[in-house]
């Protein structure tokens, strides 16, 4: 498979690299841990409206780009990079898809626009622990009322749960069925809070629901195709999310690099020394190892391929991504002599990202077990 960017792509990478490293730079980061919302909104406004970063994967139907997932993955790779503090991830990454695969026109026609127009940030809860999607484990409830659901129930752990205008939740129906339902944030009944997280870089937060009136339109898929779509969406998801861990491991080398290139050390640069080589040889290795099996990941989830190989590259991807990410932040921070833990420098802003975002979609144990029972079911 080639791996080469075409030019299109390149730009949209380096494009994106030029305003993030500007608009995401170390003091504005800091400055959005800080704030209310946890990001700049006229950050968000540029990033979403004039750029139009959610549009990159929105059908043209639904006034998006019509572009694949390769691009969003250039995008978010970036955004691991930079340490972008935004609901990207969440509405982009993850709403998107999963408005996309349940397929249901009426709910893509009304809310794919607004989102592609930047004018509307979504997330989606994935259970009642909400790390990744577990059906079984929803235990919010949703009873048919006329032309309309009431639902109840809590969700503990969802990406930008206190800033999104549209929430997608999962509820069981009576008959035993999980269903999706879009909600507005302001429904009555609907009350969101944000959890204080050691990442600060990614909101994440509590969603409870007593008697929320839904209508009936807005239940997006139940059944065995809402699980099916989910798994495809939390697959195109877990790429996205790899490559910002792929960004991330990135900038801890960077910052590595940049540090021991000034640290002197018996008249010398620490640079010099065989041992700090290999350590950082040993970095770009495995951010290699895991970009190629990102951008593969990627460029074969552009072909819609089926469901056991899609997840099976999804799982492949995150697993290597994960481990490198923390292993590079990791290392970054003792290759700075342990001043990469203080609050003036950033690769433990870095670290906290990687341990917190190594559990979303599947830790890697977890999708290590996934492709070995794929591997060996196919034997």
């Amino acid at each position: 498979m080639d791996f080469a960017l075409n030019s299109d792509q390149t730009m949209i990478r380096d494009t994106a690299a030029a305003f993030l490293a500007d608009a995401s730079s170390s003091a504005a980061v800091r400055a959005a841990m800080a704030g209310a919302s946890g990001f700049d909104a006229k950050v968000w406004q540029t990033l979403a409206q004039e750029l139009a970063w959610c549009a990159t994967a929105i059908p043209e139907e639904y006034e998006g780009l019509g572009l694949a997932c390769f691009e969003t993955v250039l995008l978010a790779e970036q955004c691991g990079r930079f340490l972008l503090c935004a609901p990207y991830f969440a509405t982009a990454c993850l709403s998107v898809p999963v408005l996309l695969e349940t397929g249901n026109a009426a709910a893509c026609g009304r809310y794919l626009p607004q989102i592609a127009g930047g004018t509307l940030t979504a997330t989606t809860a994935l259970s009642a622990t909400g790390l990744d999607w577990q059906p079984g484990k929803v235990a919010a409830a949703a009873i048919r009322q006329d032309d309309h659901y009431l639902l109840s129930g809590a969700y503990r752990q969802v990406i930008d749960a206190a800033t999104a205008g549209l929430l997608l939740l999962p509820a069981r129906l009576p008959g035993g069925e999980t269903a999706l339902f879009a909600v507005s944030a302001t429904a009555a009944g609907l009350s969101a809070t944000t959890h204080d997280t050691f990442d600060r870089t990614r909101r994440t937060g509590a969603v409870k629901l007593d008697q929320v009136r839904v209508d009936a339109g807005d239940m997006l898929a139940c059944g065995e195709a809402l699980d099916k779509s989910m798994q495809r969406a939390c697959a195109g998801a877990a790429i996205a999310l790899a490559a910002e861990q792929v960004g991330g491991a990135q900038a801890c080398l960077d910052m590595t690099l940049a540090y021991i290139a000034e640290r002197k050390q018996f008249g010398r640069s620490i640079a010099s020394f065989q041992a700090i080589k290999h350590r950082c040889a040993e970095m770009m290795v495995r951010i290699e190892a895991a970009r190629s099996a990102v951008h593969g990941a990627a460029r074969q989830a552009a072909t819609r391929p089926g469901d056991a190989d899609l997840t099976l590259e999804a799982a492949c991807a995150k697993a290597l991504a994960s481990d490198a990410y923390f292993y590079c932040a990791q290392e970054s921070i003792q290759l700075h002599g342990g001043v990469g833990f203080t609050w003036e420098y950033d690769p433990h802003l870095h670290f906290k990202r990687a341990q917190a975002g190594g559990h979303w979609l599947g830790s890697s144990d977890e999708l290590r077990e996934r492709v070995a029972a794929n591997l060996l079911g196919a034997i």
